[in-house]
C-alpha cells in the first residue's frame, strides 16, 4: 500500500512539470509580442478637430465660407516636436488664413511662437523651439474654407520630431458640413459688398435689418410661415360654422338657448386668447385628453375665432330692415326659407368686409400659439434670433405677416367700396333722352318689375344661388337700369 501511493504521487508530480512548462512559455511568448508592438502613448495623438459654424443665423458649417478651424493634440511621453502639417480633401484652402498657437504644459501655459505656411489644402507649422513632451498643442486656424460640397471630413496630417523624424497624425473625427447653395452664395457677395458694411455698422440697421441674416431668414422661416397659414385656413371654416350657430342661438326667441349663447361668446370674447391657448394645452392632458400641437391649435383657435363671428353674424342679421321679413312672410315663406333665401344672403354680403378683418386678426393671433411650443412662424423667428443675436429674423416675419395682410386688406377696401355703391345706387350714369323717350322706357321697365314681382316667390326656393350671387356681389359693379330721362338742359 506505501508502495501504490508513491507511486501516485511521482505520476501526479510527473504531470505538474509540463503545465507548469507550457505556462512559462506562454508568459514569455506574450511577454515578447508585447514588447515588439508599438506604444501608442509614445506617439503624438489627435485629440479632436472642430470648426465654428459659418452659417449666417444657423449653427452649421458651410464649405467654401471662410471658418475657423481647431485642432488639438497632445505630444508623446518621449518625443519633441518641432513642426505639425495638416491637411483637408481637394477643395478645401488655407490660402490667406491665420495661425494662432497655444501650448500647455499641463495647466501651465508654454511662450512658443511659430511660422504657417499654406499650400492650398494644407498648412504647415514650424515652432520656434521644439515643443517639450506631454503638452497640449491646439492650432486655430481662421479664414480657411472647407470643400463646397457637403458631407463628413477628417483632418490628417503629420509631425517632425526634434530629430528630424516624420510620422503621421491620426484622423481626426469627422466634421460634417453643408453643402454652398445659391443662397449662400448671394450672403457671400453680400458680405463682400461695402454698402453692406456700411449699412451693418449703424446699430440700429445692423440689429434690425442685417441684409445676409434677413435674406437667410426668409429660406428659414418659410417652414413655419406654411405651419401659419395651414392653421388659420384650417381653422376658420369650422370658426364661421360655430359663429353662425351661436349668433342664430343669440337672436332665438328662447332665453335658455340666448343664455347659452351670451355665455359662450362674453366668456371668449372677454378673456385673453394666450389664457385660453394655456388652458387647452397644460388643461387637457391633465384630465387625460392628449392631442397633437398643430390639432389642438386649430381648435383653439376655431373656438376663438367664433366668438367673435358670432357677433359679427347677429350684428348682420340684425341690421336687416324688418320688412323684408313682413315682405317674406306676405309670400308665404316660413322662418327658415325666409332666413336662407331672404335674410342670409344680405347678411353675408355687409359682413364679409368685418369678417376678412377678423381673419387677418386670427392669422396674426396664431403667433401666439410659439408660447406653447407650436412650431408655427414665431417660433422659426425666436429659434433664429436666439441663435443668432440679431432681431432681424422677426424682421423677415413681419414681412411673410405683411404678404398675406397687405393684399387681404386692400381686397377689403374693394369689397366695401363695391357695396357702399351698390346701396347708393351706384353705377354706369344712365343716358338723358328725350321726355318721350323716357316715358316709353319708364312703361317698359314698370312691366319688368311687375314680372319679377310674379316669380319671386318661385325663386326663393333656390337659396343656394341667392348666396353665391349674395357672395359674388361685392365683387362687381352694379349697373342701374336704364329709366331714361330729361337730358340737362332740354
Amino acid at each position: 500500500m506505501h508502495e501504490n501511493a508513491m507511486t501516485r504521487g511521482e505520476s501526479h508530480h510527473t504531470r505538474r512539470v509540463p503545465a507548469l512548462a507550457l505556462a512559462l512559455s506562454a508568459a514569455l511568448v506574450l511577454v515578447a509580442t508585447l514588447a515588439l508592438l508599438p506604444v501608442s502613448a509614445l506617439a503624438m495623438t489627435t485629440n479632436k478637430a472642430t470648426a465654428r459654424p459659418n452659417e449666417d443665423g444657423g449653427s452649421g458649417v458651410i464649405g467654401a465660407m471662410d471658418t475657423r478651424l481647431t485642432w488639438e493634440g497632445t505630444v508623446g511621453d518621449d518625443e519633441e516636436v518641432s513642426s505639425i502639417t495638416l491637411s483637408l480633401p481637394e477643395g478645401a484652402t488655407f490660402d490667406h488664413a491665420s495661425t494662432r498657437i497655444t501650448v500647455l504644459d499641463g495647466l501651465n501655459r508654454t511662450s512658443i511662437d511659430g511660422t504657417a505656411t499654406s499650400s492650398g489644402n494644407s498648412v504647415d507649422v514650424q515652432f520656434s523651439e521644439s515643443i517639450p513632451a506631454g503638452s497640449l498643442v491646439r492650432l486655430e486656424i481662421t479664414n480657411m474654407q472647407f470643400p463646397a460640397d457637403g458631407g463628413d471630413y477628417v483632418v490628417s496630417g503629420s509631425y517632425t520630431t526634434a530629430d528630424g523624424q516624420s510620422h503621421a497624425l491620426d484622423d481626426s473625427a469627422a466634421i460634417t458640413l453643408i453643402s454652398n447653395t445659391p443662397l449662400q452664395a448671394a450672403v457671400s457677395w453680400l458680405d463682400a459688398q461695402p454698402w453692406v458694411a456700411a449699412w451693418n455698422s449703424n446699430p440700429f440697421l445692423g440689429m434690425f435689418f442685417k441684409p445676409q441674416l434677413l435674406l437667410t431668414s426668409f429660406a428659414s422661416l418659410f417652414p413655419g410661415w406654411l405651419v401659419c397659414l395651414g392653421i388659420v385656413l384650417a381653422c376658420y371654416p369650422f370658426a364661421i360654422v360655430l359663429g353662425l350657430a351661436f349668433a342664430m342661438l343669440k337672436t332665438s326667441r328662447h332665453k335658455v338657448l340666448r343664455a347659452i349663447a351670451i355665455c359662450y361668446i362674453n366668456l371668449l370674447r372677454g378673456t385673453p386668447l394666450f389664457l385660453q391657448i394655456y388652458i387647452m394645452f397644460f388643461g387637457l392632458p391633465m384630465v387625460g385628453i392628449n392631442i397633437d400641437n398643430n390639432v389642438l391649435g386649430v381648435i383653439v383657435m376655431a373656438v376663438n375665432s367664433s366668438a367673435y363671428l358670432a357677433e359679427i353674424f347677429r350684428a348682420g342679421i340684425q341690421s336687416i330692415p324688418q320688412g323684408q321679413y313682413e315682405a317674406a312672410a306676405s309670400l308665404g315663406m316660413n322662418g327658415f326659407q325666409t332666413m336662407t333665401s331672404i335674410i342670409l344672403p344680405q347678411t353675408v354680403r355687409r359682413v364679409i368686409p368685418t369678417v376678412t378683418s377678423d381673419f387677418i386678426t386670427s392669422y396674426k393671433d396664431t403667433s401666439l400659439l410659439s408660447s406653447v411650443g407650436v412650431m408655427e412662424l414665431m417660433m422659426f423667428s425666436k429659434n433664429l434670433t436666439t441663435t443668432s443675436g440679431n432681431i432681424t429674423p422677426y424682421m423677415a416675419a413681419a414681412i411673410y405677416y405683411l404678404i398675406v395682410t397687405l393684399p387681404l386688406i386692400k381686397v377689403v377696401g374693394i369689397i366695401e367700396n363695391n357695396i357702399a355703391r351698390s346701396e347708393r345706387g351706384g353705377g354706369p350714369r344712365p343716358k338723358r333722352r328725350a321726355v318721350a323717350g323716357a316715358s316709353q322706357q319708364a312703361s317698359k321697365a314698370e312691366e319688368e318689375l311687375t314680372a319679377s314681382a310674379e316669380v319671386s316667390h318661385a325663386e326663393a326656393t333656390k337659396p343656394a344661388n341667392d348666396v353665391f350671387a349674395a357672395l359674388s356681389a361685392p365683387f362687381v359693379s352694379h349697373p342701374t337700369v336704364d329709366l331714361g330721362g330729361v337730358a340737362d338742359g332740354e
